[in-house]
């Protein structure tokens, strides 16, 4: 789960940053209420095309941005079979503090990758 795969750099960053900007305010916010309904891990899955993972947060078409964005957390993921259970404690070992980091699971044809991206500091 390496942010800095050149792979994800050269062909992702770019437009994913391009996005966030936009809408970090929204998806720390959501961030939060989601943790405060008592889900501790929150991830926001973002994809090009239309996905059932979580609940659409931000369409692609309704504000102009190159990804929709749905909002979920981490027992979806567990329950789906997204994350393995017995990876569970290694992912949660591995996320980052949400108040300072935005949790992305990106989603890409064949191609998917969790990717934590620092909020703007105010």
């Amino acid at each position: 789960m390496n942010s800095n795969d050149p792979e994800l750099d050269g062909k992702y960053l770019g437009t994913i940053s391009k996005d966030f900007v936009k809408v970090a305010d929204t998806l720390k916010e959501s961030s939060y209420q989601i943790r405060k309904a008592g889900f501790e891990f929150p991830i926001f899955a973002i994809a090009k095309d239309s996905i059932s993972i979580g609940q659409l947060l931000l369409g692609k078409d309704d504000l102009g941005l190159d990804w929709n964005y749905y909002a979920s957390y981490l027992e979806e993921f567990v329950q789906r079979e997204l994350i393995a259970t017995e990876r569970e404690d290694v992912f949660k070992g591995n996320y980052k503090d949400p108040d300072e980091y935005c949790c992305l699971f990106v989603v890409d044809r064949e191609f998917t990758k969790f990717v934590y991206i620092p909020y703007p500091v105010d």
